[in-house]
């Protein structure tokens, strides 16, 4: 006989079960077969084809903490996230278009008003920031971006599990210094990107995606690296 988490109680506390083999064989096919289903649906949709409403309080709470459940090697939480509500969505506008016109002086009133109309997308929007020296400095940059990674997969997993799109957006305004001002990043401090969660507007067709086969190789003694699994 074994003990399995499942199921939750109302509470969301894990309530141990004991049951036979073939049960627990069984619920965790369920259970791989649901998180098969999440990972699978999750799809970006651009800001512009998200609107409200976002999600509420609660369901954002559940968002946020779904990072917490990230690998992070050395327990530094190297990761934070910056909200932006809608009264400070102007403020935002008003760096995106400062941005574009550092990079081209030349940039049109109307490109102005379009990097400032992306400042306005989406019922949450929020800043993915890493930090390079939080904690151990001996772990290295390669590792926190990962977990950074990790850590945005799963909010947006729980965003896609409560039925709402999301997308990740970056762009060279993400280096700019008023962008750095704004959003008071320290030196030791990257701004990664925004993430972008609302209703679905409207979806393009699913894209296909590659097999493992086309990215998965294996470590063979005598050849080297081969490909498949």
């Amino acid at each position: 006989m074994s003990v399995i988490p499942w199921p939750l109680n109302p509470r969301g506390v894990a309530k141990p079960t004991t049951v036979a083999p073939a049960a627990r064989a069984s619920g965790i096919d369920d259970v791989a077969a649901i998180a098969a289903t999440l990972i699978q649906s999750r799809q970006t949709i651009l800001p512009k084809r998200l609107g409200d409403p976002g999600p509420g309080a609660d369901e954002l709470a559940q968002i946020l903490h779904a990072a917490a459940h990230a690998p992070d090697h050395g327990q530094l939480v190297p990761w934070r996230f910056v909200l932006v509500p809608q009264a400070a969505r102007s403020a935002l506008a008003d760096v995106f278009a400062a941005a574009l016109l550092e990079r081209d002086p030349a940039a049109t009133p109307e490109q102005a008003a379009q990097a400032r109309e992306k400042a306005h997308r989406a019922p949450v929007l929020m800043l993915a920031v890493v930090d390079a020296q939080r904690g151990d400095p001996g772990i290295d940059l390669a590792e926190r971006l990962v977990s950074a990674g990790c850590a945005v997969q799963n909010m947006l997993l729980m965003a896609t599990a409560q039925g709402y799109g999301s997308a990740l957006t970056s762009g060279k305004a993400l280096k700019a210094p008023g962008l750095r001002a704004l959003f008071r990043l320290a030196d030791s401090e990257q701004a990664l990107c925004f993430i972008s969660i609302g209703t679905v507007q409207s979806r393009k067709s699913v894209r296909s995606r590659p097999a493992a086969r086309s990215y998965v190789s294996t470590l063979d003694a005598q050849q080297g690296v081969v490909p498949g699994f």
